[in-house]
């Protein structure tokens, strides 16, 4: 590999011990990669917050303790505790002491406690082009194909090597080539009040993420121009049944203003067309429960906005949750603030819903056993929870959440799709 001075003097340990092993890390990890040389980042996010075991909290506690710092702002994925409000759930005590030392290390190192799967909707989001180095697949597909950043898709531990060194491999979706289309998606006669709705990105998203698999789809035939949100659950369900880390959506996504940019002016390696049937069958993947029971309804994988946290607060003010079905959002405890300053907490509360911040369900051992079907909007929570928690999963639109919630059992409204 060509490597600068200042790469050489840090794998020297000019720079500390804890700069050395992370370049270590990294510059084997860079010829694995197959990376020519390393490039500079100014920005990072990391993953590997979440406890998952002894592993990786004696990897952040080693670098914490040998004085590791971050050399670019660097903002904080999930970790495996809401500090706060873990003991209203069965989380182990040995778990959340654990957590928390997880938690500690990784500010010792001069991160930023943002704590969410979500940082491109706090004040950290990076701009266009900027090279940047980020954990957790539903940030690295939003930060590439909706912001137009650059990063790979970093795994735990190398990206807080990442961070501490201010490099990254130059390879991959870093490098302008690599960012162009391999595969074409065209929606074929999807109808404009679809296309318009929540629950349609999150489908959407699922089944293009099956259908490109490691390739980088263009997507073309929206008749509208989608939200934040909307493409934001696009983005988690395709990363999540999918390995996609970068879409385009032409006349939408900003480096896809025609069909031939978003492609570099290459042809297309196939061409797909994905019709209502389709769509309809991708929507009944998401759902690994049958019937009408219901225990639970999760909503904020990725975590809930600001502005989702407001479209919750109209459709259940004035109203209560059925006594058998508890309510839960994630979010982190920032919108969690704004929330509560624009009266929406208050709104969650007179439900009788809860919020978890800072943390996921998916890898925190908060759902007590009793709980064996939940509800969610979320495609990524769908495609994950049977897996990771052993829970079955019913996936609906936000209005199918809270009206489950309300009636205390199952309840959709399908016309969308039938139309």
């Amino acid at each position: 590999m060509k490597l600068t001075h200042n790469d050489r003097a840090v794998l020297r340990g000019d720079s500390g011990a804890a700069a050395r092993m992370a370049m270590t890390i990294l510059v084997r990890m860079a010829e694995v990669y197959g990376a020519g040389e390393l490039l500079d980042i100014s920005a990072a996010h990391i993953d590997s917050t979440i406890y998952i075991g002894e592993a990786n909290l004696e990897f952040a506690e080693r670098l914490a303790s040998q004085g590791a710092r971050v050399a670019v702002p660097t903002t904080l994925n999930v970790s495996g505790l809401d500090e706060e409000h873990w003991k209203e759930w069965p989380v182990p005590e040995d778990w959340a002491e654990k957590a928390l030392r997880h938690m500690k290390a990784y500010e010792r190192m001069g991160c930023i406690p943002t704590w969410t799967c979500a940082p491109y909707q706090t004040e950290m989001k990076p701009h266009f082009g900027q090279q940047i180095a980020w954990g957790e697949s539903n940030a690295i597909v939003y930060a590439n194909s909706v912001i137009g950043a650059r990063t790979e898709r970093y795994p735990d531990l190398l990206d807080i090597c990442c961070a501490i060194t201010g490099r990254a491999p130059a390879v991959g979706l870093h490098l302008t080539e690599n960012r162009a289309g391999d595969l074409l998606v065209h929606l074929h006669d999807i109808p404009a009040a679809l296309q318009k709705a929540d629950a349609f990105y999150p489908v959407l998203g699922h089944w293009v993420g099956k259908a490109a698999q490691n390739r980088i789809p263009v997507i073309e035939g929206v008749s509208l121009k989608p939200s934040e949100d909307q493409l934001k659950a696009l983005g988690a369900g395709a990363a999540s049944s999918g390995a996609t880390a970068l879409f385009h959506m032409v006349g939408v996504t900003p480096e896809a203003p025609t069909l031939e940019a978003a492609f570099q002016g290459r042809e297309p390696s196939e061409i797909i067309t994905v019709g209502l049937d389709d769509l309809r069958t991708a929507r009944r993947e998401l759902s690994t429960a049958e019937g009408e029971s219901l225990d639970m309804v999760v909503v904020g994988c990725p975590h809930l906005s600001f502005s989702e946290f407001k479209d919750l607060a109209h459709l259940i003010e004035g109203k209560h949750r059925h006594p058998k079905v508890a309510f839960l959002v994630t979010t982190n405890r920032g919108v969690r603030e704004r929330a509560q300053g624009a009266g929406y907490l208050s709104a969650l509360e007179s439900f009788g819903g809860k919020v978890a911040v800072d943390t996921c369900i998916l890898a925190a051992p908060m759902l007590p056993p009793a709980i064996r079907t939940i509800m969610t909007n979320s495609a990524k929570y769908a495609y994950y929870a049977p897996g990771m928690v052993r829970k079955k999963v019913i996936y609906g639109s936000l209005e199918d959440c809270v009206n489950s919630a309300l009636r205390g059992s199952v309840t959709m409204d399908d016309d969308l799709w039938h139309t």
